[in-house]
């Protein structure tokens, strides 16, 4: 597609305006895109420098945000952290053992390579039963 009836302006690293970020810079700056209604304009690939004629269109283009518009991140409340606990000690604890692990199990064993074939497991991997809770705040 030509450049020219591309939908949204078009820049190149490096020559991006003040005032447009990405999702990722908006995350590392603290805000959300909050206001935004969608991107304003789209961050060309290294790619598509080398054809300043024609609009970018692959998958590691970039989308800019107006940093204006953006909100502050908010902050979960205690229940909502609790939830989310909850639903990762089901992800994390074995169903033979007990034992809250600190990466997520494989669902298709459904238990800890222990309980599952033997496999000894290092200590420091796991929380020791009881397992409790890891809340933020």
């Amino acid at each position: 597609m030509a450049r020219s009836t591309a939908m949204l302006p078009e820049y190149d690293r490096g020559a991006v305006p003040d005032g447009l970020v990405t999702r990722r810079q908006l995350r590392d700056l603290g805000l959300s895109p909050g206001g935004n209604d969608g991107p304003v304009a789209v961050l060309r690939c290294k790619w598509c420098s080398y054809r300043p004629q024609w609009s970018c269109t692959h998958p590691t283009r970039g989308f800019l945000l107006r940093v204006d518009l953006a909100k502050p991140k908010r902050t979960p409340t205690l229940a909502q952290e609790r939830a989310l606990d909850q639903a990762m000690a089901a992800r994390q604890t074995c169903s033979g053992c007990g034992r809250r692990f600190y990466s997520c199990l494989s669902k298709k064993l459904g238990c800890c390579l222990e309980c599952h074939d033997g496999t000894p497991v290092d200590p420091s991997s796991y929380i020791t039963p009881p397992a409790k809770h890891s809340l933020a705040a």
